[in-house]
């Protein structure tokens, strides 16, 4: 049996979510939650298989305990159930952790293959939203972890024509503190040519045109 549990704050809606579920035969409603402390509770009471989770609850908002969730009982699957059409909100609930995203407007079908995919160990995502996402432009990645605050800074002024002079002007340093910033970037980003730096800072978004 997959074991789940329903987090929704409006009782109708747990109420059709419960009914679909129950007509599987392999599925388990073991409890229902109105908002995420309870919600928490029922996931380190049952320790279920899946977790239903509405985006739009009272009290403690859900999308950040998605996290919590999986703290509370790692073999949990959080599969996210929400009005929520844009895929920014679908990025970043399946980056928090959860196993699926699916549209309320979705058929009873799409739910119920949701709940089995995550439970198996996959991710599902509404198809709409999955075409949409893939058609859209990936994100800037951003400057690398190991370039520092004041390496950015140096580098995107580098990458806007100033010189080693000026940019020692600008931020009251010295002209070799600023050459050895410049090593430093190019030595870790492994670019060494003004054309190659002002790339990279327009590729990371540091810059824009």
């Amino acid at each position: 049996m997959t074991t789940i549990v329903i987090a929704d704050d409006h009782r109708v809606v747990r109420s059709g979510l419960r009914m679909v579920l129950d007509r599987e035969e392999d599925f388990e409603v073991v409890a229902e939650a109105g908002d995420v402390a309870d919600a928490r509770r029922y996931v380190r009471a049952h320790r279920p298989d899946v977790l239903i989770l509405d985006l739009n609850m009272p009290g403690d908002p859900s999308l950040p305990a998605v996290p919590l969730f999986l703290e509370d009982s790692p073999a949990t699957r959080v599969v996210v159930l929400t009005m929520q059409e844009d895929p920014a909100f679908a990025r970043e609930a399946l980056q928090a952790g959860a196993s699926a995203y699916v549209l309320k407007e979705a058929a009873d079908d799409e739910l119920v293959q949701a709940v089995r995919v995550a439970a198996s160990g996959g991710t599902f995502l509404t198809p709409q939203l999955g075409a949409r996402i893939a058609a859209e432009p990936p994100e800037p990645s951003g400057p690398p972890d190991d370039l520092s605050e004041r390496e950015v800074e140096i580098l995107r002024l580098i990458a806007l024509g100033h010189t080693n002079a000026e940019i020692a002007a600008q931020l009251f340093l010295s002209v070799r503190t600023v050459e050895s910033h410049r090593a430093h970037i190019q030595h870790k980003i492994r670019l060494t040519t003004r054309a190659e730096l002002v790339h990279y800072a327009l590729e990371h978004g540091l810059i824009t045109v």
